[in-house]
C-alpha cells in the first residue's frame, strides 16, 4: 500500500513539535547541570563548615538524591501518561520541575536558617528527580510517535539534542558570569543568578507545552489499560527492564561525566581556572549537539546494535587512558581534546540507544518502561557519577581514576546489547517491524 506523501505543511508541523516537546526537556537538564556546574559553591552556602571535599561530596551527595526518586516518578507518572496521553504527562512533569527549581533558587544558605537550608535543597532536588523520571521517557515516547517512516532514530535523538543546548547554556552563562563578577561575588551570590535564570523561562516553556497535540498513535488505541495494569505490566516485564538499565548505563555515566563533573574536574583536580574549565564543557555541549543527530540519522540506516558495540569498545580501550594522558599534563587543549573525544563516544552511543529503548520496550508500556530503565541506570550509576569520581580520586590519589568507573559503565552496555541480539528491533526501511538484529 503507497504511503501518504508528507507536505511541506506536515513537515513543519513536525519540527514545531519537535521543538515544543524538547523545550521542556531543556530545564531539567538545565537544573541538573547548573547545579552541577557550582556544586563547590552550593556546597559551601548550605552544608556546614568542613573540609572543601566534604562540602563538595556533600553537594555532590544531593545533586545524587535527585536521583534516588526517579525510579518512583517513572512507574507512576510513567503509567500516568500511557493511561492518560503523552500531552497531559509533559505538562505534569513540566509543572513539578518547576517546583523544585524555584525552592533551591530562593533557599536562604546554612549561615541564615541553620540545618533548614540543606534539608529544603535536598526536598528540592528530590521532588526534581521524581519529575524527572519521566521525563525523558515521556520526550523520547511522544518523539518516536509522531516520527516519519524510517526516521524514528533521527527525531528520538532531539530528545538528548535539547539537553545538550542546556549544557551549552549553562556553560556560556557560567563564562559570561566568571567575566562579569569576583571569585567572591560568585562564592556570594553569583552562583544563584543561573538558577534564577531558570526560573525565569518557566514560563515560555509552559506556553510551548501547552499547545502540544497529543500523539496519533495513542488516540488510535482501541483500549487504555488502567495504571494498576500498566504498573502490573511493567513489573511483567522486569526482564526488559533490566536489560535497558544496563543499556543506559552507558549512556548516564558518560554524560555526567563530561558535563556536571568536568567543571569541577577541570577547576579543583587539574587546577585549571573556573572559565577554562565551563569553556571546554561548552565545547562538549556543542560536540554532543553535532553529533547526536548524526548518530540517530546513522542508526536509522545500518541499525543501532552496530553503533552500540562499537561505541562501547571504544570507551572500553580509550576511557582510562585518554585521563590519564590529560592529568600527566594538565592543560586547556589537553582536557578539551579529551572531553571531546568522550563526547563523540557518547553521543555516538546515545544517539542509537535513545531509540533502541523505545523500540524494545512493549507498547502499552512504552513510557513508564522505558523511564523506569533510565531512572534506574540514572540513580545507582549515572547520578552519582560526581560523587563517586570525587570519592575515587581522594581515595586513591589517582586524578585518571574516573576514566576505569566510565570503562565499567562501557562493559555493562556491552553486555546488555550483546544479550539484547535476539529480540531487538532493527531499523531498515519504512513499515519494518520486529525483526532478528543485525
Amino acid at each position: 500500500m503507497r504511503r501518504p506523501a508528507i507536505t511541506d505543511s506536515s513537515r513543519s508541523a513536525k519540527v514545531k513539535a519537535v521543538i515544543r516537546v524538547a523545550a521542556g526537556n531543556f530545564l531539567e537538564m538545565y537544573d541538573f547541570t547548573v547545579f552541577g556546574y557550582y556544586a563547590a559553591a552550593i556546597g559551601r552556602a548550605f552544608f556546614p563548615k568542613g573540609s572543601e571535599v566534604a562540602q563538595l561530596m556533600s553537594a555532590f551527595a544531593t545533586f545524587g538524591a535527585g536521583f534516588l526518586l526517579r525510579p518512583l516518578g517513572a512507574l507512576l507518572l510513567g503509567a500516568y501518561i500511557d493511561k492518560h496521553g503523552r500531552r497531559k504527562g509533559l505538562i505534569l512533569t513540566l509543572a513539578l520541575m518547576s517546583i523544585g527549581t524555584v525552592s533551591i533558587a530562593v533557599v536562604p544558605g546554612y549561615t541564615s536558617i541553620g540545618v533548614a537550608a540543606p534539608l529544603l535543597v535536598v526536598a528540592g532536588r528530590l521532588l526534581q528527580g521524581f519529575s524527572a523520571g519521566v521525563e525523558l521517557g515521556g520526550v523520547s515516547v511522544y518523539l518516536s510517535e509522531i516520527a516519519t517512516p524510517g526516521h524514528k532514530g533521527f527525531y528520538v535523538v532531539w530528545q538528548s539534542a535539547s539537553q545538550q543546548c542546556a549544557v551549552a547554556f549553562a556553560a556560556t552563562l557560567g563564562v559570561v558570569l566568571s567575566s562579569l563578577l569576583t571569585p567572591a561575588q560568585m562564592e556570594t551570590f553569583g552562583w544563584r543568578i543561573p538558577l534564577l535564570v531558570g526560573c525565569a523561562i518557566i514560563p515560555c516553556l509552559f506556553l510551548l507545552r501547552r499547545s502540544l497535540a497529543e500523539t496519533d498513535e495513542f488516540l488510535a488505541r482501541q483500549r487504555h489499560p488502567s495504571i494498576r495494569e500498566i504498573i502490573a505490566s511493567v513489573v511483567a516485564s522486569w526482564k526488559i527492564v533490566v536489560r535497558g538499565t544496563m543499556l543506559v548505563t552507558m549512556s548516564t555515566v558518560t554524560f555526567y561525566l563530561i558535563t556536571t563533573y568536568t567543571p569541577t574536574f577541570g577547576r579543583s583536580v587539574l587546577h585549571l581556572s573556573g572559565r577554562d574549565s565551563l569553556i571546554v564543557t561548552l565545547c562538549v555541549g556543542v560536540s554532543n549537539f553535532l553529533w547526536l543527530p548524526v548518530s540517530g540519522a546513522l542508526s536509522d540506516k545500518i541499525g543501532r546494535r552496530p553503533i552500540l558495540i562499537f561505541c562501547t569498545i571504544l570507551a572500553i580501550l580509550t576511557a582510562y587512558p585518554a585521563l590519564a594522558w590529560a592529568a600527566a599534563s594538565a592543560t586547556f587543549s589537553r582536557l578539551l581534546i579529551v572531553e571531546l573525544w568522550l563526547s563523540f563516544i557518547y553521543a555516538g552511543y546515545n544517539g542509537a540507544m535513545v531509540v533502541y529503548l523505545t523500540e524494545i520496550m512493549p507498547v502499552q508500556v512504552r513510557a513508564s518502561g522505558f523511564s523506569l530503565a533510565y531512572s534506574f541506570a540514572a540513580a545507582l550509576f549515572g547520578g552519582f557519577t560526581p560523587y563517586v569520581s570525587t570519592w575515587l580520586i581522594d581515595r586513591t590519589h589517582n586524578r585518571a581514576i574516573p576514566g576505569a568507573w566510565l570503562m565499567f559503565a562501557a562493559a555493562v552496555g556491552l553486555s546488555a546489547t550483546l544479550l539484547s541480539s535476539r529480540t531487538s528491533v532493527t531499523p531498515t526501511k519504512p513499515g519494518a517491524g520486529r525483526i532478528p538484529a543485525r
